[in-house]
């Protein structure tokens, strides 16, 4: 468009067409409200209400603040607390929380124009801490640790809804003592790991010994059932020979004529074994061999 061509007339509709879309834009009722937010509504101060996501009309009069209900992170690094018996501890925690929906305009009146609540959380954060560690002695806090989180974070949950805020979870890390006792806690672990190695070693010796012990007993036993086998056997032939040998002597004293033939064949294995020569010396009972047949 050529400006020096146009009229006054023309000149002065386009001034005023500007100035009537600037305020427009200015004065537009239409305001938008992002997801994960809310949108509180002023006028003049005071809060009118609270406009859910999407488009909300906000007459010039008033104003339109935009709210977070998204969650939030609120870290606190090494909150200082105290032992029942008075050791010193630090911990640090990070909370994931968000402003509950029913609450945003308590919240934005009493503590907060945007949802972030940061700074209230870290205070109830330490407070909390100091109050649980309180309770506990250095001992239980090591060996209660998951109970001392779950008291730490009902305290907290409770603490938080004071301000509208409800919490999504509690990170707590870097839970640590004072020096001297963190190396009183080392040496303790050091001197146990040595009690159970010496423990696992004494185990593993009598457990050898009683398998010496064993193999031993199963030997001596092995051996002596081998020596009772043997005694057994031993006594069973002995009494069988003794039997037969009373039996026999029974039947010869029965029967006279076995004897006689015994007798008859012993003579009778002499005389065969006689070389026909008679002896030089006699005694006077003898027998001359051969003469006192009849």
């Amino acid at each position: 468009m050529n400006l020096p061509n146009l009229s006054g007339k023309q000149i002065r509709n386009i001034v005023v067409g500007a100035v009537v879309g600037i305020l427009l834009l200015s004065f537009w009722p239409l305001k938008s409200v992002p997801t994960g937010s809310r949108g509180v509504i002023t006028q003049f101060g005071a809060i009118k209400g609270v406009e859910q996501e999407g488009l909300a009309f906000v007459p010039p009069w008033q104003r339109l603040s935009i709210f977070s209900i998204r969650a939030e992170e609120a870290s606190i690094e090494n909150a200082d607390g105290s032992t029942a018996d008075t050791q010193p501890v630090k911990v640090s925690m990070t909370v994931r929380y968000s402003i509950a929906t029913d609450r945003v305009a308590e919240v934005y009146e009493k503590y907060s124009h945007d949802g972030n609540l940061a700074s209230y959380v870290q205070t109830a954060a330490a407070e909390v801490f100091k109050a649980v560690t309180a309770r506990y002695t250095a001992p239980d806090l090591i060996s209660k640790r998951s109970q001392v989180s779950g008291d730490i974070s009902a305290a907290l949950r409770e603490k938080l809804r004071l301000y509208g805020a409800s919490v999504i979870n509690i990170d707590m890390r870097n839970f640590s003592f004072g020096g001297s006792y963190m190396a009183a806690i080392n040496e303790k672990v050091t001197q146990e790991q040595l009690r159970l190695g010496a423990e696992n070693k004494l185990k593993t010796v009598e457990a050898e010994q009683k398998q010496k012990v064993a193999i031993a007993e199963a030997e001596a036993k092995a051996l002596s059932a081998k020596a009772d086998g043997e005694a057994y056997a031993n006594l069973t032939v002995a009494k069988a020979q003794a039997e037969a040998l009373r039996v026999q002597n029974a039947a010869l004293a029965q029967n006279k004529d076995v004897l006689e033939l015994r007798r008859i064949e012993v003579e009778q294995t002499k005389a065969n074994r006689w070389d026909g020569v008679l002896p030089t010396t006699m005694y006077g009972s003898a027998p001359i061999p051969f003469l006192n047949a009849k």
